[in-house]
């Protein structure tokens, strides 16, 4: 799949607790996800690798993209083809010449300036703008509300850029609408899906409620 063409992008931990890790992103990409990032802050790295080999399969099975967040090494040694980083990690520029061109790599945004940097940033292949409603997967957080929404889709329709952006924080299927109302055709979820009864129709669910991309 081209990362031009994903709309929903998933975050999930390892699922320990649980114990169903595989079964879980083959549900969730069977429901429409088209990006799985795992982002579980208590693995080490070995554990790491091992658990992005499960969700590299996973998504090959399904045609379907998958990330790895915040370590460019560990992305490096895995050989994924996304990563995400926040604005207190490895710089853009030092993670890209590790990992060369191949890898896309997308940036957490939480102000106007960041958005700003964001569209002009070389080397930078999508944003995420957020969080617009305060979530408990990233506490100390503060909530950004919609105006930042419309603002980073104001500034790329200013921009004439195609570079992709997703809102993030605090989406689900009861304020979905809000988000792509307020200018986002591409939305990052975590809650509305990881603790879902049934992830293959929350996925699906959410999903037909973005518009088709231009």
């Amino acid at each position: 799949m081209a990362h031009d063409h994903a709309q929903l992008y998933l975050c999930t931990d390892a699922r320990t607790e649980r114990g169903d890790f595989s079964a879980f992103l083959d549900a969730a990409f069977e429901g429409g996800v088209d990006i799985i990032q795992l982002r579980d802050k208590t693995l080490e790295a070995a554990e790491e690798l091992e658990l992005l080999r499960v969700l590299q399969s996973s998504a090959e099975r399904h045609g379907k993209l998958w990330a790895v967040n915040d370590r460019a090494d560990i992305a490096s040694v895995s050989q994924a083809p996304v990563l995400h980083i926040g604005q207190k990690d490895l710089p853009l520029a030092s993670a890209r010449s590790l990992l060369g061109p191949k890898t896309r790599i997308g940036l957490s945004s939480h102000t106007p300036e960041q958005v700003t940097d964001a569209l002009a940033a070389p080397g930078l292949d999508y944003f995420c703008v957020g969080p617009v409603w305060a979530t408990p997967t990233k506490p100390g957080r503060a909530a950004v509300g919609l105006e930042l929404v419309r603002y980073a889709a104001e500034r790329v329709l200013a921009a004439e850029s195609a570079q992709p952006w997703y809102a993030i924080g605090g989406i689900d299927l009861e304020n979905v609408e809000q988000v792509v109302a307020a200018g986002a055709s591409r939305i990052v979820v975590v809650r509305a899906i990881t603790e879902a009864a049934d992830p293959t129709e929350a996925a699906r669910k959410i999903h037909a409620c973005l518009p088709p991309l231009d």
